[in-house]
């Protein structure tokens, strides 16, 4: 499971290990909470992004509207964020690299850094890195020799590195990657960008993970990048007849998706705000049969998603089923129109766009 960096980071906060101050941005009106100078971060699930434009310092206060929008409708490798994080801006004195890592050949968790970070770290020769096995009887020796590594006095590697290796083996991760580390002027050690990817294996251990790719517990499947018609649907049946119909009527489908049985208005809610980050979503076909997912379920989410989320595209809509009348009634109230069928909802859907 891969993190967005603003998940990674709360994770690293919780275990002790300093990250810049900030907050996040879901839409252009929380511009008003933020004064430059200021760092604006695209939430995507890629790398490179600083390379194509997704992070940027933003000196003045009025320009910082003008960069979230910007931000908001940059595609980075096929993924549009559903929000940002704005940090404060951290004056560097010098840059490094640490990560923690499991190899699976070896068996082992490595603590491998580099004195020199940033985004040209991999230029570096694989010789010059550190790269030792780490575990709780070697933390002690492990925290020596990454401060000998660094250059540093070893009670300004302590914490970090206890706090980093506390992180890993709480959250049953696979990877922290810390690049860069910073140094600032004021002498602190600040985790400036993170990586962090977790053991699916061990999610029932973590009922607590509510991260954004854990919407593979919806069934959610990239067909088309590019696509134009997202689907969401309830049963795999049903959610490959939904994708086969809107190919069928010429357009293309970006997703596969199948909420599940168990469905509720959060899982449904994540599918939403996952399905917005495709950049050309024109529509998005619902076509639910509900049997132990409940109509007024859906319904919920789909008005949350209206209120929560800009941008949505036109929603057509088929349910069915269990509290069909209920989901009906919550629709209408919000003015959220049904329709009959499937077919009726993929001829409205070509229609808008003739």
């Amino acid at each position: 499971m891969k993190l967005i960096e603003h998940e990674a980071k709360h994770l690293l906060k919780t275990s002790g290990v300093a990250i810049p101050k900030g907050i996040l941005v879901k839409n252009r009106g929380e511009a008003s909470l933020l004064k430059g100078p200021v760092v604006l971060k695209s939430q995507v699930p890629v790398g490179g992004r600083g390379k194509l434009g997704g992070v940027v310092v933003v000196t003045a206060s009025e320009d910082i509207p003008a960069a979230i929008d910007t931000l908001f409708a940059l595609d980075i490798k096929g993924y549009r964020p559903h929000v940002l994080l704005a940090e404060e801006q951290l004056y560097i004195a010098r840059e490094h690299y640490v990560a923690l890592l499991v190899d699976r050949t070896t068996a082992d968790i490595r603590l491998v850094a580099h004195a020199t970070g940033g985004i040209e770290v991999e230029g570096n020769s694989k010789k010059e890195f550190l790269n030792i096995p780490i575990d709780d009887s070697t933390l002690a020796s492990c925290t020596k020799q990454l401060a000998a590594y660094l250059g540093y006095e070893l009670s300004k590697i302590e914490p970090l590195l206890l706090g980093l290796y506390s992180a890993f083996i709480t959250n049953d991760a696979t990877l922290i990657e810390v690049n860069p580390l910073i140094l600032t002027t004021y002498d602190d050690l600040v985790c400036g960008d993170c990586k962090m990817e977790l053991d699916d294996a061990a999610r029932f251990r973590h009922p607590e993970w509510n991260f954004e790719d854990t919407l593979k517990d919806t069934n959610f499947v990239v067909l088309d990048k590019q696509g134009t018609i997202a689907t969401i649907a309830n049963g795999a049946g049903l959610a490959m007849a939904t994708v086969d119909a809107v190919a069928a009527r010429g357009m293309t489908p970006a997703n596969f998706l199948d909420i599940g049985g168990g469905a509720n208005t959060e899982s449904v809610l994540r599918a939403f705000e996952r399905i917005i980050t495709f950049p050309r979503i024109e529509a998005i076909v619902i076509n639910i049969f509900a049997g132990i997912t409940r109509c007024d379920e859906v319904a919920k989410a789909i008005i949350a998603a209206k209120k929560q989320i800009e941008h949505l595209p036109p929603l057509f809509i088929r349910l069915a089923g269990t509290n069909f009348e209920e989901a009906v009634e919550l629709l209408a109230q919000e003015n959220i129109p049904t329709l009959a069928t499937l077919e009726e909802c993929l001829m409205a859907a070509q229609e808008q766009n003739v």
